[in-house]
């Protein structure tokens, strides 16, 4: 008999002579030197998970970011103000779309920390998708585009996943799965503070005519070159 079945004898028995309000789960993982490891909490990689009647829930509502999500929080702040976003919505879109890793590359080749397409990167000027101050601020553009597009964050979220087109040609949320529990779970991440409210932004901007530099005040940013939000 094994330890691993022993274990589950006795976690069976003992629960069936002491009566408990709520079930729980027992995870199951193997560490590096083989060795079996039993946890009433989510280890980093279970193998398996076993129910073990009468035992103690495990619950949590507390929403655990990754340890290096710190190393992007100014970034995050910075251009989420530039943008007029939230930033609990921009850390959000973050962790679900890359887990703050600026390496990452989907099968799709959405690269970086906010995970834009080729494409997408060059009409916002992102000339290193791989470089998190580039690409945050070009993430966080779009999302501000889409915003001003579609007027609430649910539909920008959507369009942020599954592209404009299938917002426009739904006329809301795509009826598919992945870009349904995309929007669900950023919204779920992005729940504290106040939802973006649908407004004019201003920007302003600078343009060289002749040897003056004249400031433009419009609706749309810049196809290049610095601008600021000023309303």
């Amino acid at each position: 008999m094994t330890r691993l079945f022993r274990f589950l004898l006795l976690a069976s028995f003992a629960t069936a002579v002491v009566p408990s309000p709520a079930d729980a789960q027992i995870f199951i993982a193997r560490s590096a030197n083989g060795t079996t490891v039993l946890s009433n909490q989510p280890v980093e990689r279970p193998t398996q998970i076993f129910a073990v009647p009468g035992a103690p829930s495990y619950r949590t509502t507390t929403e655990v970011l990754p340890a290096k999500a710190g190393l992007y929080e100014d970034l995050v702040i910075e251009h989420a103000q530039r943008q007029s976003l939230r930033p609990e919505l921009v850390r959000a879109v973050i962790q679900v779309e890359s887990g703050f890793n600026p390496g990452a590359t989907s099968p799709k080749g959405a690269m970086g920390l906010m995970q834009l397409m080729p494409q997408t990167a060059r009409l916002l000027g992102v000339l290193n998708a791989y470089d998190p101050e580039e690409n945050i601020r070009g993430g966080t553009v779009y999302l501000r585009q889409l915003l001003n597009k579609y007027g609430t964050e649910q539909l920008a979220l959507a369009a942020y996943n599954a592209g404009p087109g299938a917002v426009d040609k739904y006329d809301g949320v795509p009826p598919y799965r992945e870009t349904r529990e995309y929007v669900r779970k950023v919204g779920s991440k992005a729940v504290t503070g106040t939802p973006t409210k649908p407004r004019t932004v201003i920007y302003r901007w600078f343009e060289i005519i002749g040897d003056r530099v004249v400031p433009k005040l419009t609706q749309d940013p810049p196809r290049s070159g610095p601008y600021e939000i000023v309303g």
